[in-house]
């Protein structure tokens, strides 16, 4: 039993599930319903899985030496339920096998899924420690898996895949914004220069609800402008993309208005609104 928690906490499966549903949800949009190629759907999904399975393992590989001296008990190569050479292994298995997965898909999706496991493995062993980058690839891997269930199904991306994306980039910078300053006391002792160190806590809020903002004005356009049929005028979508723009809006103003706003409560309710806002796009594209 112990060992399955140590595998679960490792490879981060709930990740791997939400980044599935993402791509469920591009392909859904371009073919306009589910898609009748159930084969190619599953190979497209497992693609998102088998990539977010190596690259968790691998930053857990590579964090290891840090995380024993910082005592993270709630890593599982720390705790000794999984040792750094499993972790390794896991990563040496799912990694081609995401790229293969892809490959079998089309030609376009095995090019997304190389770039971007190149990227995972680069923000692994590297990049991490430099703050811009690591933001901007976070806000990546939240953005690409629709455009990836998009051109699974179709050679050309719709432009609702597009704003959908863009939608999830701009909030996942803002998440990881929130996250720096959660992080600051830890970044400074490992000199590691964030967005915080530069300007501030409270300017770094105010960032943050810029992007935030400008997620929640994006995610009225599909109902506002006709970019798609499916969700011009569509009460669906609107009434439930309401929830999540509601839940930015509010952490926008506690971020911008409150001295000491709960940070951590905030990256919560963020996420929160992301998964909302999938739901409004499937429900806004099914109904």
């Amino acid at each position: 039993m112990r060992k399955l928690k140590g595998l679960w906490d490792l490879i981060r499966l709930d990740h791997g599930l939400m980044l599935a549903v993402a791509v469920l949800i591009g392909a859904v949009i371009a073919k306009k319903g589910i898609p009748g190629d159930l084969v190619n759907l599953a190979l497209a999904v497992s693609t998102a899985i088998f990539l977010e399975i190596s690259t968790f393992s691998l930053n857990d590989y590579f964090d290891y030496p840090i995380d024993k001296l910082n005592k993270r008990m709630d890593r599982p190569l720390v705790r000794g339920d999984i040792s750094p050479k499993t972790s390794l292994l896991i990563t040496i298995i799912f990694f081609p096998l995401g790229l293969l997965s892809a490959f079998f898909v089309n030609i376009t999706c095995f090019i997304i899924a190389l770039i971007t496991g190149l990227l995972a493995l680069s923000y692994d062993i590297k990049l991490k420690k430099i703050k811009v980058f690591s933001n901007y690839y976070i806000a990546y891997t939240m953005a690409v898996p629709f455009l990836f269930g998009g051109v699974a199904f179709s050679p050309v991306i719709p432009p609702i895949i597009w704003v959908l994306s863009l939608m999830a980039f701009l909030s996942g910078v803002g998440r990881e914004i929130i996250k720096d300053v959660m992080d600051i006391e830890g970044d400074k002792k490992e000199k590691v220069k964030s967005l915080p160190l530069y300007i501030g806590n409270k300017n770094s809020f105010f960032i943050a609800g810029i992007f935030f903002l400008s997620a929640v004005i994006i995610s009225l356009l599909p109902f506002l402008v006709k970019i798609d049929s499916t969700f011009y005028g569509n009460l669906v979508y609107l009434g439930v993309v309401s929830v999540p723009n509601i839940l930015f809006l509010w952490v926008t103003a506690s971020l911008v208005i409150k001295n000491k706003p709960n940070v951590k409560l905030f990256r919560k309710l963020t996420l929160i609104a992301m998964m909302l806002g999938l739901v409004a796009f499937l429900s806004g594209a099914l109904l």
